[in-house]
C-alpha cells in the first residue's frame, strides 16, 4: 500500500509564502515524476509544477517565478515553495507521484488527499 501525505497548507496573506510537503510511503521501488496540482471550485484541475527523477522541472505560467518545486529522494518527499502568493492561488493542492511499487513493478499514478491553501487579500 502506498500513501502520499501532504502538509503545509493553511491561511496566508497575499504577498506571503508557503511551503507544501508531500511524503510518499509504502512498498516503493522507485519514484519517477512528482508534482503538484490544484483544484478550485468551478475550474479544472491545474498542473502547478512537476519535477522528474532527474531534477528537471516545469511550471504553470501562472506560478512561474513565484514557485519552486524540489524533491528529496532520500525521503521520498516533494516540496513546493510558493512566494508572493495571490488570492487566485487559493485552491486545494494535490500531490501526485508516478511510482513503481515493489508489488507490481509498474509505474502507476498516486494522489495525496489534498491540502487547502487560502490566500487572503
Amino acid at each position: 500500500q502506498v500513501q502520499l501525505v501532504e502538509s503545509g497548507g493553511g491561511l496566508v496573506q497575499a504577498g506571503g509564502s508557503l511551503r507544501l510537503s508531500c511524503a510518499a510511503s509504502g512498498s516503493i521501488f522507485a519514484i519517477n515524476a512528482m508534482g503538484w496540482y490544484r483544484l478550485t471550485p468551478g475550474k479544472q484541475r491545474e498542473l502547478v509544477a512537476v519535477i522528474t527523477s532527474g531534477g528537471s522541472t516545469n511550471y504553470a505560467d501562472s506560478v512561474k517565478g513565484r514557485a519552486t518545486i524540489s524533491r528529496d529522494n532520500s525521503k521520498n518527499t516533494v516540496y513546493l515553495l510558493m512566494n508572493s502568493l495571490k488570492p487566485e492561488d487559493t485552491a486545494v493542492y494535490y500531490c501526485n507521484a508516478y511510482l513503481i511499487t515493489s508489488m507490481t513493478m509498474k509505474s502507476t499514478s498516486y494522489w495525496g488527499q489534498g491540502t487547502q491553501v487560502t490566500v487572503s487579500s
